[in-house]
């Protein structure tokens, strides 16, 4: 199979990889739930190009994440729920329907009243969604109640921060941050239990709480919790970077390493950093 510009050849190996016997077995075990993930990351990738500035790159990384809405569209097809052409047709579909000063008749001919005539058309989908739903027995709707404007799709640490300020709009808020801080001790408790107990979805039931007060904390004291571990994951680049070139200079591997001189070189780096 040669590779092509056709998108039809992406579906058509996507199709062999999914195939029984002859497919791949780590693609063959794989369901949406274990494919989420790797789209989420996929997205990442795509962002990250673009910061970056790197065309090359961000090419690459938009075909990961088509790879990824073909992989969808595969085993939904297999559930006989919808095919790559449906996922194709639903966006057009909805393009058109949303720019109807473009693609057919309509007065909205300023940016104000293309914003009117696109909440109006989104209101009206969000009702045929929720028919929708309701008619496949789907009970829970995010969108719905006060915390629908919160929307899902973001980074988990973004979609706390925005529930939590969502929240305090109508009063559900400590008044300052030392409570938060008791209410921290008490989710580090539980999570010591939890991981005491040995039970795995109880293990993670509770780190997501420790985390959501700590986005609360932080946004009760003005730090951005996304921005705060960003900082933290770049200091955590450096300072481990400074551990493997303190090693190299040193003759030695990371693998060979013990981790109390790990610890050692840590700490030297903290003192850089302090210095």
């Amino acid at each position: 199979m040669r590779p092509a510009k056709d998108i039809g050849r992406l579906i058509e190996i996507m199709a062999a990889l999914r195939t029984p016997v002859t497919g791949c077995p780590w693609d063959l075990e794989q369901n949406f739930e274990t494919i989420k993930p790797y789209t989420i990351e996929e997205a990442y990738e795509v962002a990250d190009a673009i910061e970056r500035g790197d065309l090359d790159d961000l090419r690459d990384e938009l075909g990961d994440l088509l790879l990824q809405v073909v992989f969808h569209a595969r085993m939904a097809e297999e559930q006989n729920e919808f095919a790559f052409g449906d996922v194709v047709e639903a966006i057009t579909a909805k393009m058109i329907r949303r720019h109807p000063h473009v693609f057919a008749v309509s007065d909205a001919n300023d940016p104000a009243k293309v914003k009117k005539q696109w909440d109006e058309i989104k209101a009206e989908e969000k009702r045929t969604r929720a028919e929708r739903r309701a008619k496949r027995g789907i009970v829970e709707d995010f969108k719905a109640g006060h915390l629908g404007a919160v929307d899902r799709a973001q980074p988990a640490l973004v979609e706390a921060l925005k529930l939590q300020q969502q929240a305090a709009r109508v009063g559900f808020d400590w008044s300052e941050p030392e409570p938060i801080l008791d209410k921290i001790e008490e989710e580090i408790a539980e999570f010591r239990a939890a991981i005491a107990s040995g039970d795995k979805s109880k293990i993670a039931d509770e780190l997501g709480d420790l985390i959501f007060a700590a986005v609360n904390i932080g946004r009760h004291v003005g730090a951005d919790p996304e921005m705060a571990l960003r900082g933290t994951n770049t200091k955590f680049r450096r300072r481990f970077g400074h551990i493997e070139r303190s090693l190299n200079d040193a003759g030695e591997g990371l693998e060979e390493a013990s981790l109390e001189r790990m610890e050692e070189l840590w700490q030297d780096a903290k003192k850089n950093e302090r210095g």
